[in-house]
């Protein structure tokens, strides 16, 4: 618990929008895109994502840090938010499972975050605005000179990222039980129960660096292509795109999810752009076009690919299709790939079928990936 009264603290969005608050976890200063995350659990795993680089997390949830930090649930080895914005955070975590607050986790890995924020009405300027840059500081008094500052900062589009937080060394994770299958799993900012989940089907799972290329999935021996979600403008990410045409060309399947989608559009031949505002939370409705069903999903992305809803596309490597739609906005929400005869060679989803921290809907995707490489082994 603190002992002392937390240092004020103000939020300053590029439009000139300002927030008055309190320190919370580091204080300081720092600048970022700011985005909403919907979901109202999970927050531990939001801060872990790699995908939330140089992003400021706006959590639309107002009562946040109530089941502490534990040590079992981070998807990275660190915090990658650029800042955390809540409305009432917990005074004492609550859960046999929590070793520490989640004030003293943010202070620890110094990350600068405000709380005391009407967050509703933050998320709506957002909502109505769009994602913008943002400062938040415990340093500096003046919102104006803060502004400058802001309006100084990086851009999100246009920024290529998944380099800053991909692996410097490739890994294996080993298969569990028996080894059915071995993946090339491109890093662009995996969260650990990715790996895992594949894992849990017998794969066995080697994570290369995202300067990997198709001689280095080669190498591996790999029966299938994986590409991870990750931060950053997908137009502005291109030697990745020509390891995956490189591996489409070779008819090596492929799965992608979140960013791993957006590249495999591009790979097709789509365009990508930048969402207003994005889709962040555990809460998602997608439509499974190939089933009929109706998921209930976790997203985490800025960026969508530029696909026709109801055509096929001819592509270099077979007909591409969208496969999932959003339901409440019709973006794009996954693409499939497959050749002359029908068979599926690849297909990818925007969103987060590991289930870390939630829901568990789009589980059977990995099954649909096993079954795709088993067949074209």
């Amino acid at each position: 618990m603190q002992t002392h009264a937390p240092a004020p603290a103000i939020l300053v969005l590029e439009d000139g929008r300002t927030f008055h608050g309190d320190a919370y976890g580091a204080e300081g200063e720092t600048f970022g895109e700011a985005v909403f995350n919907t979901g109202m659990t999970g927050y531990q795993e939001t801060l872990t994502d790699p995908s939330y680089h140089r992003q400021v997390v706006v959590m639309t949830a107002p009562h946040i840090g109530n089941t502490g930090v534990n040590d079992e649930d981070p998807e990275s080895s660190r915090i990658w938010v650029a800042g955390y914005v809540v409305r009432d955070p917990a005074r004492v975590p609550s859960s046999w499972r929590s070793r520490r607050s989640l004030d003293d986790e943010l202070k620890a890995q110094g990350v600068v975050g405000i709380s005391g924020v009407d967050t509703r009405a933050l998320t709506r300027h957002l909502r109505e605005r769009g994602a913008m840059r943002v400062g938040i500081s415990s340093t500096e008094p003046d919102p104006f000179v803060l502004l400058e500052r802001v309006r100084g900062s990086a851009e999100m589009s246009g920024a290529e990222l998944a380099g800053e937080v991909s692996t410097g060394e490739a890994y294996v994770v080993p298969a569990r039980g028996d080894k059915r299958l071995t993946v090339a799993a491109l890093d662009l900012g995996i969260k650990a129960m990715t790996p895992h989940r594949m894992s849990e089907r017998g794969i066995e799972v080697h994570v290369l660096p995202a300067t990997a290329t198709i001689d280095d999935v080669r190498a591996v021996g790999a029966d299938g292509l994986f590409f991870s979600n990750g931060p950053g403008d997908p137009a502005a990410t291109t030697d990745q795109v020509e390891l995956l045409q490189a591996a489409l060309a070779d008819d090596i399947p492929y799965f992608g999810i979140c960013f791993g989608n957006q590249l495999f559009g591009r790979a097709l031949g789509f365009g990508t752009y930048k969402l207003k505002y994005g889709h962040r939370g555990i809460n998602q409705p997608v439509l499974d076009r190939t089933t009929g069903k109706v998921e209930v999903t976790a997203h985490n992305h800025g960026f969508a690919v530029d696909a026709p809803l109801d055509a096929p596309t001819e592509t270099a490597y077979g007909v591409a299709t969208v496969s999932h739609v959003c339901l409440n906005d019709d973006v794009v929400e996954g693409l499939e790939l497959r050749a002359a005869d029908g068979e599926l060679k690849a297909f990818s989803v925007q969103y987060h079928p590991e289930a870390a921290a939630g829901p568990h809907d789009a589980a059977y995707l990995f099954d649909r990936f096993v079954e795709l490489v088993e067949r074209s082994a």
